[in-house]
C-alpha cells in the first residue's frame, strides 16, 4: 500500500470520525489556526496605531480588520477551543465511552468550520464586514455596509451559532445521562460543573443572537425595516446575547481553574459547593445586566439604577471564586509548574479585569469611559488574562493526557514570562489611554495628544511580544509531539476520572471505570485507608436508578431542551412584532391585510395535527404498528395543508402589494410566520421520516424514543403558532 493512500486513510478517518476525543482535538486544531490569523489581524491593528497618522492601513481596511478581529477570536477561537476541551474531556471526567450524540457532535464541529471558511471568503466576494464585531445597526444595514461583508457575517455566525447549540445540547443531554455509577451531581469535577452551566448559557442565549442576525438578513437581503426603524433593537437583542457570552466563555476557564490548582495544591478544591453553586448564580444574573452596555443610549434613569445594580451584584459570585481558589492554595504543597504559573497568573489579571468591570456598573464612570480604550483594557483583561491565561494552564496541564506526552517545562516557562510580559505591556497601558481620552475603533490619531503615541507604542510592542510567546508555545507543542518525555497516565498524580485510563485514551476510553465513592476518585483508589468515600455525605451518593427528569430517555430530553432554546428565539422574534408592527405611517396593518376568518380554519387543521400525532404515539404503545403509520400519515397531510395554506395567504398578500418590505408590519409579519413556516416545514420532514420507517416494515420502525422526540417538537411548533395566531390576527382585532 502506498504511503500516499495510507495518508488519505488517515485523513478519511478523522474528516468521518464522531469519536469525541477526535472531534475535539479537530475543534482545538481550527481554533489555533483561526488564532494565528486572528492574531495578525491584532499585529495589523497594533502596527497602525503605533505612531500618528499612519497610513499603514486606510480607513477601510482598519475597519475590516478589527472587526474580523473580534469576530474570529470569539466566535471561532475563545468559543470552540472551551468546546473543544469539553468534547475531549467530558466524557472521560465522567466515566462515559462516548458524547450522548456523536453524528451530531461531529455535525457541529462541521458548521463552525463552515461558518469560519464563509466569514472570510469575504475578503473575496467584495469586502469584509467593516462594523464592528458588535455590528451596530444601523452600520450594519444596506446604506452604510453596501458590500456583501455583513452577509458573510450574519451567515457565518448564523452557522457558527447551529454548531455552538449542537454542542450544548450534548454536553447536557451526556452530563446528564451518561455519568458513570456513583458519580452523583454534587461529584461532579468542576470543569465538568462549568461546562453544564455552559451548556444552558448557550442554549438561551444563542437564540437571541441568532434572531437578531435573521432580522438583520432580511433588513439587508429582502429590503426589510426592523434596525431602521429602531435602531437601538439590534443593540438589545445582541446584548442580550452579548454578556451572557462573556461568562460563556469565562465560565470553562474557571472549570480549568478549579481542575489546575487543586491538584499542584494537592488539597481538595475550598469551597466545592460554593464555587459551582455561585456559577450558577452567574448564570441566572447573567441574563439581567445586558444594559450595562447601552448606558449611553438615553434608556431613562430606572433602567441605568437597576442595571448598575445588577452589573455591580454580579460580581460576588465571581468574586467568591477567587476566594476559593485562594484559600485552595493557602497552606497547600504547592507543585510550581508551568500549569500553576498560569492558573496564578489566571487570578491576578481576571481580578484586575474584574475591578475594572465594576467601574462600568457605575454610571457616570461609564459615561465618562464607554467606547474609550478603557473598555478595551477591561475587556482584554477578562478574556485574554482570564479565559486564554486557564486555557494555557489547561494546555500544559492535560497535553499529557491527549498525547501521552509532557510539554517541555524550560520552554514552558518562556512561554509564560513572555506572555505575562507581553499582555501587560499590551492592556495595562490602554487603561490610561481610555482615561487621556483616546477613543476606541479609530483607525489614526494626531500628535497634538500628550502621551498617545508613546503608551500606543509600548502596546504595539507588547502585541509583538505575546506574538514571540505564542510562537514558542506552538514549538513546544510540535516539539514534545514528537520527543516529549512520556508522561504515563497520571503524572500529576491527579484524582479525577481522565486520568485512570491510559494517555493518550484508547477509543472506547476506559477498559474499567473505578469505583466512584467521592469527588476524588483516584485519591480513593490510590489510599483506600485515608480516602474522601470514609467522610462522603450519604447525600452525595447516587448508585441506584436515576428518577425523574433524569429517567428521560435521551433523544426526549435532547429534544425538550431544543424546544426550549427555540422557543427562546420565537420569544425575541414575537417581541420584535409587537413592539414594531405598528410603528411608521401609512402601508399595510393586520386589521386592513389579514383574513382571521381563513387563517382561524388552518390554524384548527394544524392544532387536529397534534391530535392525530397524539393518537399515534398512543397506538405505538399499545404496539399497533399499522395504526401509528395512519395517524403518522393524518398528521403529515394535516400539516401539509397548513403549510399550504400560509403559502396562499402570502400569495393573495403580495397581490395586494403586502410584501416584506412594504412596511415595518410587513417586514415583521413575513419574518415571524415565515420563521414558524421553516419550522413546520423541518416537522413535517421528520414526520414522513418516521411514516417511511414505519412502511419499510419490522425491521426499520422507528423507536418509541423517537416518535416521542419528534411529537414533542410537532407539539411545540403547534404551540408556538397560538402564540403567534393570537398575536398577529386575533390581536388585530382587539
Amino acid at each position: 500500500m502506498s504511503d500516499e493512500h495510507v495518508e488519505g486513510d488517515a485523513l478519511l478517518s478523522w474528516v468521518a470520525s464522531v469519536d469525541h476525543k477526535q472531534v475535539g482535538l479537530m475543534y482545538l486544531g481550527v481554533s489555533i489556526f483561526f488564532l494565528i490569523v486572528g492574531g495578525i489581524e491584532a499585529l495589523l491593528i497594533r502596527l497602525q496605531l503605533a505612531v500618528p497618522n499612519n497610513t499603514l492601513l486606510s480607513p477601510e481596511t482598519f475597519n475590516e480588520v478589527f472587526t474580523m478581529h473580534g469576530t474570529t477570536m470569539i466566535f471561532l477561537v475563545v468559543m470552540p477551543i472551551l468546546i473543544g476541551f469539553g468534547n475531549y474531556l467530558v466524557p472521560l471526567m465522567i466515566g462515559a465511552r462516548e458524547v450522548a450524540f456523536p453524528r451530531i457532535n461531529a455535525f457541529g464541529f462541521w458548521m463552525l468550520l463552515f461558518g469560519g471558511l464563509l466569514l472570510y471568503y469575504s475578503f473575496l466576494a467584495g469586502g469584509a464586514p467593516a462594523a464592528g464585531w458588535f455590528s451596530y445597526a444601523p452600520l450594519s444595514e444596506q446604506p452604510y455596509s453596501t458590500t456583501p461583508g455583513m452577509d458573510y457575517w450574519a451567515l457565518g455566525l448564523l452557522l457558527t451559532g447551529v454548531g455552538t447549540v449542537t454542542a450544548g445540547l450534548n454536553f447536557i443531554v451526556t452530563i446528564f445521562k451518561l455519568r458513570a455509577p456513583g458519580l452523583s451531581m454534587s461529584r461532579l469535577p468542576l470543569f465538568v460543573w462549568m461546562m453544564l452551566v455552559t451548556s444552558f448559557l448557550i442554549l438561551f442565549a444563542m437564540p437571541a443572537l441568532n434572531a437578531a442576525l435573521i432580522m438583520l438578513i432580511v433588513d439587508r437581503w429582502f429590503a426589510g425595516h426592523f434596525f431602521s426603524t429602531s435602531p437601538v433593537l439590534w443593540q438589545h437583542y445582541f446584548w442580550s446575547f452579548g454578556h451572557p457570552e462573556v461568562y460563556i466563555m469565562a465560565l470553562p476557564g474557571f472549570g480549568m481553574i478549579s481542575e489546575v490548582i487543586p491538584v499542584f495544591a494537592r488539597k481538595p478544591i475550598f469551597g466545592y459547593g460554593v464555587v459551582a453553586m455561585s456559577s450558577v448564580a452567574i448564570a441566572f444574573l447573567s441574563y439581567g445586566v445586558w444594559v450595562h452596555h447601552m448606558f449611553a443610549v438615553g434608556l431613562g434613569t430606572v433602567p441605568l439604577v437597576a442595571f448598575g445594580a445588577t452589573s455591580m451584584l454580579i460580581a460576588v459570585p465571581t468574586g467568591i471564586k477567587i476566594f476559593n481558589w485562594m484559600a485552595t492554595m493557602w497552606g497547600g504543597r504547592i507543585r510550581v509548574n508551568t500549569a500553576m504559573l498560569f492558573a496564578v497568573a489566571f487570578l491576578i489579571q481576571f481580578t484586575i479585569g474584574g475591578l475594572s468591570g465594576i467601574i462600568f456598573a457605575m454610571v457616570p464612570l461609564d459615561w465618562q469611559l464607554t467606547d474609550t480604550y478603557f473598555v478595551v483594557a477591561h475587556f482584554h483583561y477578562v478574556l485574554f488574562g482570564g479565559t486564554l491565561f486557564a486555557i494555557m494552564a489547561a494546555t500544559y496541564y492535560w497535553f499529557p493526557k491527549m498525547s501521552g506526552r509532557l510539554l517541555n517545562e524550560r520552554l514552558g516557562r518562556w512561554n509564560f514570562w513572555l506572555l505575562v510580559l507581553g499582555f501587560n505591556l499590551t492592556f495595562f497601558v490602554q487603561h490610561f489611554l481610555g482615561l487621556l481620552g483616546m477613543p476606541r475603533r479609530v483607525y489614526t490619531y494626531g500628535e497634538g495628544h500628550p502621551y498617545w503615541t508613546g503608551l500606543n507604542l509600548v502596546s504595539t510592542h507588547g502585541a509583538f511580544l505575546m506574538a514571540f510567546a505564542f510562537a514558542v508555545m506552538l514549538w513546544n507543542i510540535g516539539w514534545s509531539l514528537r520527543h516529549g518525555e512520556l508522561a504515563g497516565n497520571n503524572p500529576w498524580r491527579a484524582w479525577t476520572l481522565e486520568w485512570a485510563t491510559s494517555s493518550p485514551p484508547p477509543e472506547h476510553n476506559f477498559e474499567k471505570v473505578p469505583p466512584v465513592r467521592s469527588r476524588r476518585p483516584l485519591w480513593d483508589l490510590a489510599h483506600p485507608d485515608q480516602g474522601d468515600f470514609m467522610h462522603a455525605e450519604a447525600a452525595g451518593r447516587e448508585d441506584g436508578p436515576r428518577t425523574g427528569f433524569l429517567d428521560l430517555a435521551q433523544p426526549q430530553m435532547f429534544s425538550i431542551f431544543f424546544i426550549l432554546s427555540e422557543l427562546t428565539m420565537f420569544v425575541f422574534l414575537i417581541v420584535a412584532y409587537a413592539l414594531l408592527h405598528n410603528a411608521g405611517e401609512g402601508g399595510p396593518r393586520a386589521t386592513t391585510s389579514l383574513d382571521v376568518a381563513k387563517a382561524g380554519v388552518f390554524t384548527v387543521l394544524l392544532l387536529a395535527s397534534s391530535v392525530t400525532l397524539w393518537m399515534g404515539e398512543r397506538a405505538l404503545h399499545r404496539g399497533d404498528r399499522s395504526a401509528l403509520g395512519r395517524w403518522l400519515g393524518a398528521s403529515v397531510v394535516l400539516g401539509a395543508i397548513f403549510l399550504a395554506g400560509q403559502g396562499s395567504e402570502y400569495m393573495h398578500l403580495f397581490a395586494d402589494h403586502v410584501t416584506i418590505g412594504a412596511n415595518i408590519f410587513g417586514t415583521s409579519f413575513f419574518t415571524l410566520t415565515g420563521v414558524h413556516g421553516i419550522h413546520v416545514l423541518l416537522g413535517l420532514v421528520s414526520l414522513s421520516v418516521l411514516l417511511v420507517l414505519t412502511w419499510l416494515g419490522p425491521t426499520h420502525q422507528p423507536t418509541r424514543n423517537a416518535v416521542t422526540a419528534v411529537s414533542y417538537y410537532w407539539h411545540f411548533v403547534d404551540v408556538v403558532w397560538i402564540g403567534i395566531f393570537s398575536l398577529i390576527y386575533l390581536g388585530a382585532n382587539l
